[in-house]
């Protein structure tokens, strides 16, 4: 039915056809994905400029000083922000809930209200409550002084926990004086 050259030439067909499908696909590859999917130090997708310079450490809590935060700070947003802190904590003198009162906390000693009982990891990450612990204890509470029996998991926009600050800083009407530790 089929003389040789005519298998031949249907069998070099496919072979060909095979071989431009693989060449085809692992040059998809290599334009798609880079080396072997990336294994070979290449970044997928494409760089857009934002004008946002990365951090090495690629904290997003270092992008501004807790100090130029505090300056733009809002305590009537603070106030609103804190409304999730609320079921633990109160902002009146002497009375705890489930946590201390954060009554005047801003410059106060660690783990100083009477009538609470600390779970010691807080002594062990700070000894006052400046604006630089409150906010690194603020944006990851278990993270900062692991062993702390506080649930919350933090704030992680750094507006809000400035905020919240700003407000904490107010309530007592002795506002801390702020200066960037050296």
């Amino acid at each position: 039915m089929f003389d040789t050259m005519t298998m031949t030439k249907v069998v070099g067909g496919l072979c060909g056809s095979l071989l431009v499908l693989l060449l085809g696909a692992w040059i998809a590859e290599m334009v798609y994905f880079g080396d072997a999917h990336g294994k070979g130090g290449h970044k997928k997708g494409y760089a857009i400029d934002t004008g946002v310079q990365e951090d090495a450490g690629g904290g997003a809590d270092d992008e501004m000083s807790i100090f130029d935060m505090m300056a733009a700070a809002d305590a009537e947003k603070g106030r609103k922000v804190f409304a999730k802190c609320k079921a633990c904590h109160k902002v009146e003198e002497g009375v705890n809930g489930t946590g201390p009162s954060l009554y005047g906390i801003v410059g106060r000693a660690v783990a100083t209200v009477d009538g609470f009982n600390y779970s010691g990891a807080l002594t062990a990450a700070a000894e006052i409550w400046t604006p630089e612990t409150l906010n690194g204890f603020l944006a990851a509470p278990k993270r900062y002084a692991p062993g702390t029996s506080m649930a919350f998991v933090g704030l992680r926009k750094p507006e809000d926990r400035a905020n919240v600050i700003s407000y904490l800083d107010g309530i007592d009407g002795d506002i801390f004086e702020m200066e960037p530790s050296q």
